[in-house]
């Protein structure tokens, strides 16, 4: 068995939902969401599934296929409703025809590539729909603007947005686990 301290942090103290002590087969591969057919999670016991997963209410603002519009409804809900963006350092790589990190990112693994929002904070990303609905096609793109940690939270959110016609807000079991 390979032990990644690359899940945890040096203080020894993982952040939550973390997973360590996986082999090298059990680590997502780099393009490949969790969920997919082949997903990393399939290797994992029941213990590991369990804290590998979080419940959050991921608020959508808008959906479409082009990043463009998208961005640009982004930056005008950020005025409108006072939300602060976050990228995450991502940008629509044309070549590549992805949301991507950077090739120069320091993260290796993921640099050049799509890497989701995981965790709960409320801010304005665009994000591929898939990473947060199974069933929603691989690149369709959501106007994320939060993921919640309960419903009161995500309806709060909703209500900052109201002006945008089709906002909605579902629970999805996100994947929190180790991605190195």
């Amino acid at each position: 068995m390979v032990v990644l301290a690359a899940c945890s942090s040096s203080s020894g103290k993982q952040k939550p939902g973390a997973v360590n002590k996986l082999t090298a087969r059990q680590l997502p591969v780099k393009g490949q969401l969790p969920g997919k057919r082949s997903a990393p999670t399939d290797t994992l016991t029941p213990d590991q599934q369990a804290d590998a997963f979080a419940n959050y209410y991921v608020v959508v603002a808008d959906t479409g296929i082009d990043y463009y519009f998208l961005r640009e409804e982004m930056i005008a809900l950020k005025n409108s409703a006072g939300m602060t963006i976050d990228t995450m350092g991502r940008y629509y790589n044309l070549k590549k025809q992805l949301i991507a990190l950077p090739d120069d990112d320091p993260d290796e693994i993921y640099a050049g590539d799509y890497f989701p929002r995981r965790y709960p904070g409320i801010n304005l990303s665009l994000e591929y729909l898939h990473s947060y609905k199974r069933d929603a096609k691989e690149k369709m793109i959501a106007l994320v603007a939060g993921i919640c940690e309960n419903k009161t939270s995500a309806d709060s959110v909703l209500k900052t947005i109201s002006s945008q016609n089709g906002a909605f807000a579902f629970k999805a079991k996100v994947y929190v686990g180790c991605m190195h």
